[in-house]
């Protein structure tokens, strides 16, 4: 059976490297881009392969692959099945747009869809998108083979949620995946794109050009953090690959030339022993790539970070969100400002070259000087680099269902949207005043680091010169400064739109009871 595999990517999360640099040019086989690979599909491929399945990928990142051109490889190879993939709200759009093109391309082949969003949301996407013919909910490795095997039989697929003409039927669930060595490792030649290291998110600032990929060695997160829709997706299980089948991977990539490795775990420093086991491993075996992971400051494995650093772990990610502990406990984090500098501290002491820190400004509860306090707490902390992001609320979120208990948003009509909590919530600042917050904090931060560690901000500045112009690397040093400009106005639940409202009512209601839009 003949398989479409397509990635609908997130413009805002990649970018073609400049030709300068080797990127893309007309007529060029291979295009380097800066983000991220699509690892799902590049793990699906090879299972359906295993099946006697032919495969063919597609990732919206590459100029020719976009939805004119997969709906033009489809019309010329008559696909029987398309698997769309997509994680987000931000990605749906497109996706429902791609899944209308390939319909009218190639009517008779079924179009299922998997990822987070659609796994959140399986009856409305079909529901709303008349082209999706059914939702894979979860992991895919063992349901969309068992899909292809019973296209005439769909109601036997555990865990498939479809179509049956008007009536939308829901299977039963299928299991979590406990033996995730089972399974082959992920297709990484297939599609004709190189993806380079850049610094997290979506800063355009490449770090090397090393061959890079990503790998993925345990799933889920027992956490239970108000912003973050993984434990809802997984029961809060964690769920890890057995060292042997890790290194067994590490030694093939090694064996291809990769020399950066970037695991997308969602919680690395879990298990002392097994760390310790892949580390000895990598050490043992003389591979030569550098990696890096993210992993939470409270874990019981961060007494693993001198082996780490001997086994090249060259970037560390840590979750800090906040500078403030009233605010670390708002977000449920259930860590403290000590354990943060402690495991800061700890990973360069141990030569992790790069620690990061992930930090949140505009939380429920948040005041302007608590904000500038996270940014005078990242500048005494040693971290390399990090990065300042508004809170969001996404469907699945405990941060959702908080919202939807105090009338803010609506389930039924707001399910298919994302939206900053400083638009819609009265309990957090304004989004104007958490900017100008944030630009004072940079500049706070930004001065500290110069002054006080002036070695440390010219190692990383020597790293983005070796592949960037200085023009580019001061209008990236520019950007938090900038009056952002906004593309459209901003999402607002059903509820505030009715009401004719552009911001929510700011009630001096204290944190906590429920402050309710009214009309003005």
């Amino acid at each position: 059976m003949k398989v479409f595999l397509v990635y609908v990517n997130d413009e805002n999360f990649f970018r073609l490297l400049p030709e300068a640099l080797g990127g893309s040019k007309p007529g060029d086989a291979r295009i380097k881009v800066m983000g991220f690979p699509p690892l799902g599909i590049e793990t699906l491929a090879p299972v359906l392969r295993q099946h006697g399945h032919q495969v063919r990928m597609f990732d919206t990142c590459h100029p020719q692959m976009k939805e004119a051109d997969v709906a033009r490889a489809a019309r010329e190879d008559r696909p029987d099945v398309v698997a769309l993939s997509f994680l987000s709200t931000t990605t749906y759009p497109g996706s429902k747009s791609m899944a209308r093109a390939l319909k009218a391309a190639v009517p008779g082949a079924p179009i299922i869809v998997g990822g987070v969003f659609a796994t959140m949301n399986q009856e409305r996407l079909l529901r709303d998108c008349a082209e999706f013919d059914a939702v894979g909910i979860g992991e895919g490795e063992e349901l969309l083979p068992d899909y292809l095997a019973h296209l005439d039989q769909p109601e036997v697929v555990a865990g498939l949620v479809w179509r049956r003409g008007k009536e939308i039927v829901r299977n039963a669930c299928r299991p979590i995946i406990r033996d995730l060595d089972q399974f082959p490792y992920p297709d990484r030649t297939t599609l004709p794109i190189d993806y380079v290291e850049s610094l997290p998110l979506d800063v355009p600032a490449v770090l090397s050009l090393e061959k890079f990929c990503t790998m993925q060695t345990s799933r889920g997160c027992p956490y239970t953090c108000i912003y973050c829709d993984i434990p809802a997706l997984t029961n809060g299980k964690w769920r890890f690959r057995s060292p042997a089948h890790v290194l067994g991977e590490m030694q093939q990539l090694n064996a291809m030339g990769y020399r950066s490795i970037y695991l997308t775990d969602d919680h690395f420093l879990l298990k002392r022993t097994r760390i310790n086991e892949i580390c000895q491993g990598i050490i043992d075996r003389k591979l030569e790539f550098k990696w890096g992971c993210e992993g939470r400051v409270d874990s019981v494995a961060v007494d693993q970070l001198p082996i780490m650093g001997k086994a090249n772990c060259a970037f560390l990610a840590f979750g800090v969100e906040a500078g403030t502990q009233k605010v670390l406990d708002r977000l449920d984090k259930r860590q403290t400002l000590a354990q943060i500098a402690q495991a800061v501290s700890e990973a360069k002491r141990c030569g992790i070259e790069r620690a990061h820190g992930f930090f949140l400004v505009g939380s429920p509860g948040e005041t302007e000087a608590d904000i500038l306090q996270s940014f005078r707490f990242a500048a005494r902390l040693k971290l390399d680099t990090f990065g300042f992001n508004r809170l969001c609320v996404y469907r699945g979120t405990p941060l959702w269902k908080e919202y939807l208990d105090r009338g803010i948003l609506d389930d039924e009509r707001d399910w298919d949207k994302w939206f900053k909590c400083s638009d819609i919530d009265p309990t957090v600042l304004p989004s104007e005043t958490v900017n100008r917050a944030r630009q004072r904090g940079y500049a706070l931060l930004f001065a500290y680091r110069l002054f006080f560690r002036p070695w440390q901000t010219w190692k990383l500045l020597r790293t983005l010169a070796r592949h960037m112009k200085i023009s580019d690397i001061l209008k990236l040093l520019r950007s938090p400064f900038a009056r952002r400009q906004l593309n459209r106005r901003p999402e607002l639940p059903a509820r505030m739109v009715e009401l004719g409202l552009s911001a929510p009512v700011r009630d001096p209601a204290p944190l906590g009871v429920p402050a309710v839009p009214a009309a003005s």
